[in-house]
């Protein structure tokens, strides 16, 4: 049973870290969060101890560091975005093997300091890239490796999830600290069309501001025109009124079903991390570069045909 730690214990994304602890074995011993909202933990580890101010988080995490058979082997980092260095970095610094939600940072600067503290350390962060464990997703990268046709693939993806007034209100919805929509919904998309197409290409951006962003991408085996938004309106008439979220991708035409066998992609992500076979900093490096050029490029007007067909609704 290995001995776990989550920093990030009352957001969105901390329950499913909670878990897969729990449904891979092993035992959250400690939370942090400076928000108090955190009765989840009593239906998934009732015992473990919770802090709502990082300094004695951390120092709880060196008592028992003191301890072999108390210390931490894991901790899990589900933090606001632009906290994720920092959290890793304290993590390792633990002697803990370190996992983290998406994005794992910002920039490949940032990746590269985070390696020195790996060497520094002798320890590992992973990266949950859960969309490499869906089996919609690693079927289409068996079929693409299979044909190894001349031509590329032409792919539509689109990714409206909408969201509330709040979102603005948050650290999401500030682009100092969640980098932006297109990073913070968009990055673990980018990661998948780089695991299934190969390497990235051209990055161009045709449309970006606070709450959708659209462009294009091309890969080695795959030309990709993407669009995601938080915007309700942009939700297809087909969905409207009946779901929140909308996901698509077309490949060549062909519409791949993937909007279902989500849920339990964490604890498959525990699973392989646990096993040996988990995503670390190398593995994240092209959706990292990916989505660092992104926030940085100016829109520019589609040529030919490379434009997504939502862009017309936005002129």
């Amino acid at each position: 049973m290995k001995r776990f730690a989550l920093i990030g214990a009352a957001g969105y994304i901390a329950p499913r870290h909670m878990r897969a602890i729990k449904d891979t074995g092993n035992e959250l011993v400690l939370a942090y969060d400076i928000n108090d909202s955190v009765g989840i933990i009593d239906s998934l580890s009732p015992q473990s101890e919770f802090f709502t101010e990082f300094e004695r988080f951390i120092e709880r995490g060196w008592q028992l560091k003191r301890e072999k058979s108390a210390a931490l082997d894991y901790v899990s980092v589900c933090s606001p975005n632009y906290l994720h260095h920092a959290h890793i970095a304290a993590g390792l610094r633990l002697d803990s093997d370190v996992i983290c939600e998406k994005p794992l940072v910002p920039t490949p600067e940032v990746l590269d300091e985070l390696a020195l503290v790996e060497r520094e350390t002798g320890r590992r962060v992973y990266n949950i890239l859960q969309l490499r464990h869906h089996q919609a997703i690693l079927d289409l990268k068996d079929k693409v490796v299979r044909l190894a046709r001349d031509g590329k693939y032409d792919v539509e993806l689109t990714y409206i999830t909408s969201r509330g007034k709040w979102y603005m209100e948050s650290w999401k919805g500030d682009p100092r600290k969640s980098y932006g929509v297109a990073t913070n919904i968009g990055v673990h998309f980018f990661d998948m069309l780089h695991f299934i197409f190969g390497k990235l290409q051209r990055n161009v951006v045709h449309f970006s501001d606070a709450c959708k962003a659209a462009g294009y991408l091309e890969y080695e085996n795959a030309r990709v025109r993407w669009f995601l938004s938080i915007d309700a309106l942009d939700l297809p008439d087909s969905v409207k009124g009946k779901k929140p979220t909308y996901r698509s991708i077309t490949v060549d035409g062909v519409e791949m079903e993937f909007s279902e066998g989500f849920t339990d992609l964490h604890t498959v992500s525990y699973q392989e991390i646990l096993a040996g076979r988990g995503y670390g900093i190398e593995d994240a490096r092209h959706c990292v570069e990916t989505v660092s050029v992104i926030r940085s490029a100016a829109p520019v007007v589609p040529r030919n045909d490379e434009g997504h067909p939502l862009l017309e609704s936005l002129a």
